[in-house]
């Protein structure tokens, strides 16, 4: 299954072929090495005065970790991610003054992007998920007052769509759109 998108210019492959699948190999073991090289790729990322504000908590599938991650997911979630090899936890620190930080969400964006790119890279895969219980996730994970839990992203090798049925199955062979770029590009014409 080809989710290619069709777009105005060419894209470097690892863009083009990026996509959030829900369906992941339960037999795949993400290795340490696999692991790192994405760690690195978000610790490399750039940030404001290299600040870098993300924190990563990885949990690889079949550790205690792990399960305290997934009892941290909500809805639909809690059904495929599970499956993928490994879940890590992106935190981002707060302020000084203890709030959040849009400047640190806005970097710690990119750090998430770069990771996704890089698994993208190993023939791994990436999901995005805000369906979590930020709060129940900093208590299980025992984090610093100063960090927030923001994300949590599945890593993976793909598997067949049709592990799911009705509307999961439709949403995963679904073909990948984007809002079209006269939507979103408010001055200045290619």
């Amino acid at each position: 299954m080809s989710k290619i998108p069709e777009t105005s210019a060419p894209l470097t492959p690892l863009l083009a072929s990026r996509w959030s699948p829900r369906s992941y190999d339960k037999s795949y073991e993400i290795s340490d090495q696999e692991v790192l090289a994405i760690l690195e790729a978000g610790r490399w990322a750039p940030s404001s005065n290299n600040g870098q504000p993300w924190r990563f908590s990885v949990a690889k599938r079949g550790t205690e970790l792990h399960e305290k991650v997934v009892a941290g997911l909500t809805g639909f979630n809690q059904s495929w991610a599970p499956d993928a090899a490994a879940l890590i936890v992106i935190s981002i620190k707060r302020s000084d003054a203890g709030e959040s930080s849009k400047g640190n969400f806005y970097d710690t964006g990119l750090a998430v992007a770069q990771m996704s790119i890089q698994a993208q890279a190993l023939d791994l895969y990436t999901h995005q998920m805000g369906g979590i219980l930020h709060a129940e996730l900093h208590k299980s994970l025992a984090l610093p007052a100063d960090l927030e839990v923001a994300v949590v992203i599945s890593v993976g090798k793909k598997d067949v769509p049709e592990k799911f049925e009705g509307e999961a199955l439709a949403r995963e062979i679904a073909p990948r759109t984007r809002l079209d770029l006269s939507e979103i590009v408010l001055h200045g014409k290619p």
